[in-house]
């Protein structure tokens, strides 16, 4: 089953670019399960970090590359206050896709 993590961060004022620089020249070809990826931009410095994959396990399985990319990251992330640190990650199993060239799939 198809599985998706989102990953709430907010980058440090004047850091914007760098932060997209850095995941631009991540290697994901080596994150295996991953099938896509994408950054929001959620507001003036925040930002959405999604990631579509095949499985929860193959999710688990990139767990060290992705704490790997975050160590990068840290420099120029803030902290999101409110006791949550630099993240705000969620992940769980797709519920339903709709999309317009396919019919509405099923739900939970």
């Amino acid at each position: 089953m198809t599985a998706m993590n989102i990953v709430h961060m907010r980058v440090k004022p004047g850091r914007e670019q760098e932060f997209v620089a850095l995941h631009q020249a991540l290697d994901l070809t080596t994150w295996s399960g991953g099938l896509s990826f994408w950054i929001v931009k959620t507001g003036e410095r925040d930002f959405c970090v999604v990631g579509e994959w095949e499985s929860m396990t193959a999710m688990a399985g990139a767990r060290p590359q992705m704490i790997a990319s975050l160590d990068k990251l840290r420099p120029l992330l803030e902290d999101l206050g409110g006791g949550r640190g630099v993240t705000e990650p969620w992940s769980g199993n797709v519920a339903m896709k709709v999309s317009p060239s396919a019919d509405a799939g099923s739900a939970i």
